[in-house]
């Protein structure tokens, strides 16, 4: 078993910065694929950004690519989101998941509880 726990979430104003962490407990991070996720009010759960197990390969959307970047430590057993720019569209609670690596929810095997990001225009 997995335990993920985030933290960093807040307000902040748009074109602002955030850092989330998400620290993991039960079992070593290493041997998984690491994502976030975001759900905002009324909509799916999607797919924000993902690292494969050792950091070497990481994947964003579209809608944040050039702005957000996942890293990890394996050591730390964390894995982060640094989010840049932000805009009002990145309102939402922001989740941790840690498993396959796929832009599909039901792929990922563990979920922390999520924290909730809002981006004031």
């Amino acid at each position: 078993q997995v335990q993920l726990v985030e933290s960093g979430g807040g307000l902040v104003r748009a074109g602002g910065s955030l850092r989330l962490s998400c620290a993991a407990s039960g079992r070593t991070l290493s041997t998984y694929a690491m994502g976030w996720f975001r759900q905002a009010p009324g909509k799916e759960r999607d797919f924000v950004a993902g690292i494969d197990w050792s950091g070497g390969s990481t994947y964003a959307s579209n809608s944040v690519k050039g702005r957000f970047t996942i890293s990890r430590d394996n050591a730390k057993n964390t894995v982060y989101l640094q989010m840049n720019s932000l805009k009002s569209e990145d309102t939402a609670v922001y989740y941790c998941a840690a498993g396959a690596l796929a832009v599909f929810p039901r792929r990922w095997s563990y979920w922390g509880q999520g924290t909730q990001v809002t981006v004031s225009s």
